[in-house]
């Protein structure tokens, strides 16, 4: 049985370069010590920032100053943690690291509060005193945005008080679902018995053997069943507070509140439902396809992952993964490229797995420093994709770095996804482009109808249904297990059309879906996704003036409005077209697959 390497034994060529953050321990050790001690500093300035221009500029900029010295500390020790979790040393780095950020957290908390009880007029004089205030434009325009929002201090200390019971029902479906949900022993296709997990229920349903992912299935739901009252209840009482925190800082709904950070009009999400509603049709025809290719009498719930192409043996080494994703993704142009390749040589990326390192992939890195990628590559398409996927995350960070002060270095959800699915659109389409293998081709095919499905139906299904459980709430409508179990069964049939046996043990799938408890976030995935794919198409079919409106996106940062950063990228998120766009690049996969067979 092969073994994995310990980390000692990665070859340091496939490793990344965290000493490009700090050279070593004792470095950090000395940032750890000014930056507790520069926290403490910071609570000097508590009730004094509106007593002049000067000092609140300082303690500004002095908390940013702060806040990147800490995120220095905490990328750093993560990092080396997440490398190999078994290493005493930065476990323990890493535990101080997340204690500094409370610290600071909670040593800047008055900030906000206090700017909102300067007078406007007081604070615009303030502004225009100090030529140095033009950065913090967006970040003042922000806060006063929400003003009427934000509530008296005492309220506001009162709220905050509560925030232990807001998050209890998510608290407790975590404990039901991850400690104390037991599952079904199942037969694997050789008829072994195996244990049903949540982690390994998605594997059951992509199993090639239908025996295998019926029982799979029926014993998933039949768990959740069995514990359908408690969670019904304690789905209530989420959505209950929800619409409680709504009200109370004078919202009116709370699909309102959840879209108002972002500042996010409510009819980005109408769209979306509307939109995605009227090309059900398609969706209807991919599982007549999917019934079709499966050679099946009736096509199930528990058919929707099992494999339409078996999945291509094609043995892809790292280098040739990124020599492939250089050429797919040359269309950006010499700067995208040379900051590619500059990610690919320049100790970014750790590469294989080891013992003790953390599964999957991540982007991640620091203001200043330059990002870095986590991967666990496997030679095959997936792990070239992912390659695609995690650096499109990189240079999104990479350009607003190079552009954009620290304030704005981040990315919300609302486009976070973005740079990332459009690199793996571009790449799709240059595999498609260059493949004359036909079940190459077919595999590819299915790769990306996939992604539609999952995640620009299956994701906009799920917005529907937190709409609609939160309206029943807002009118005073109780939330009991039997009338969301129609909803969801009711929104299946909708989604899935009528060449499909809509199981019934499906109504129950609301139950297991832990995003629910982050209420309207998941509509996240939908839009990001048809974003993306409506870039990827402009910059295949428009050229440069996409390109250069592109790379102004990713150079941006969050010193603009997720809208208005898309808008400037020329697509418009108030309005269907970008989802209709990407409805049509779904069109012809099926078409393609369908002249396939």
């Amino acid at each position: 049985m092969d073994k994995l390497p310990k980390r000692t034994e990665i070859n340091t060529n496939y490793a990344w370069r965290l000493e490009h953050i700090y050279s070593d321990i004792e470095k950090w050790e000395k940032d750890f010590d000014t930056s507790q001690k520069s926290i403490a500093y910071l609570s000097d300035f508590s009730g004094k920032i509106s007593t002049s221009a000067q000092t609140l500029l300082d303690c500004l900029n002095q908390s940013n100053t702060i806040s990147l010295m800490i995120e220095q500390l905490y990328v750093y020790a993560f990092m080396h943690f997440h490398e190999d979790s078994t290493n005493a040393t930065y476990q323990t780095l890493s535990s101080r690291a997340e204690n500094l950020i409370i610290q600071y957290s909670s040593a800047t908390a008055f900030i906000v509060p206090e700017i909102l009880t300067i007078p406007e007029q007081t604070l615009t004089s303030f502004r225009k005193q100090l030529p140095e205030f033009e950065v913090y434009n967006h970040f003042f325009e922000n806060i006063l945005r929400q003003k009427e929002h934000t509530l008296s201090a005492e309220q506001e200390q009162f709220l905050a008080q509560t925030a232990e019971i807001a998050n209890a029902p998510q608290n407790i479906f975590t404990m039901l679902n991850d400690a104390d949900m037991k599952f079904a022993t199942i037969h694997d296709e050789k008829g072994n018995e195996v244990e049903l997990t949540k982690g390994r229920y998605t594997s059951f349903l992509e199993n090639s053997s239908r025996a295998v992912r019926k029982e799979a299935f029926f014993a998933l739901y039949d768990s959740y069943m069995k514990q359908k009252n408690t969670i019904a209840a304690t789905y209530s009482a989420s959505v209950k507070s929800d619409v409680f925190f709504a009200k109370a800082r004078k919202y009116t709904s709370s699909i309102c509140a959840a879209l108002e950070d972002d500042n996010i009009p409510i009819c980005v999400y109408d769209n979306l439902i509307q939109t995605v509603h009227k090309f059900l049709p398609l969706m209807h025809r991919y599982v007549s396809l999917r019934k079709k290719m499966l050679a099946l009498d009736e096509i199930h719930m528990y058919d929707l992952y099992a494999p339409l192409v078996a999945e291509a043996d094609k043995k892809i080494s790292y280098h040739e993964a990124k020599q492939t994703v250089l050429k797919a993704l040359s269309i950006l142009g010499e700067n995208y490229i040379n900051a590619l390749q500059k990610g690919f040589d320049g100790g970014w990326i750790d590469v294989y797995e080891n013992e003790g390192k953390r599964s999957g992939a991540y982007s991640w890195g620091v203001y200043g420093v330059h990002p870095y990628v986590l991967l666990n590559h496997n030679d095959n398409i997936n792990s070239m994709f992912t390659l695609a996927h995690e650096m499109g995350h990189a240079l999104h960070s990479y350009f607003t770095w190079q552009k954009q002060p620290y304030l704005y270095s981040g990315h919300k959800i609302f486009v976070a996804e973005v740079a990332s699915t459009c690199n793996e659109a571009l790449l799709m389409h240059y595999l498609l482009e260059n493949t004359q293998d036909i079940t190459m081709k077919k595999y590819l095919i299915n790769y990306f109808m996939e992604q539609f499905r999952g995640t620009l139906f299956r994701q906009t299904m799920f917005a529907e249904f937190e709409k609609i459980t939160h309206n029943m709430t807002e009118k005073g409508e109780p939330l009991t297990c039997e009338n969301m179990s129609q909803i969801y069964y009711d929104l299946n049939k909708k989604y899935f059309g009528n060449d499909i046996v809509i199981d019934e043990q499906i109504a129950i799938e609301w139950a297991r879906i832990p995003h629910f408890y982050n209420a309207f976030y998941v509509y996240q995935y939908a839009t990001g996704y048809s974003a993306a794919i409506a870039l990827s198409q402009n910059i295949i079919k428009q050229g440069q003036p996409a390109i250069d409106r592109y790379i102004d996106f990713l150079s941006k940062g969050n010193s603009e409005y997720s809208i208005d950063l898309l808008k400037g990228a020329g697509v418009d998120m108030t309005t269907a077209e970008p989802i209709e766009n990407a409805m049509k690049v779904f069109e012809s996969l099926l078409n393609q697959m369908e002249s396939l067979l």
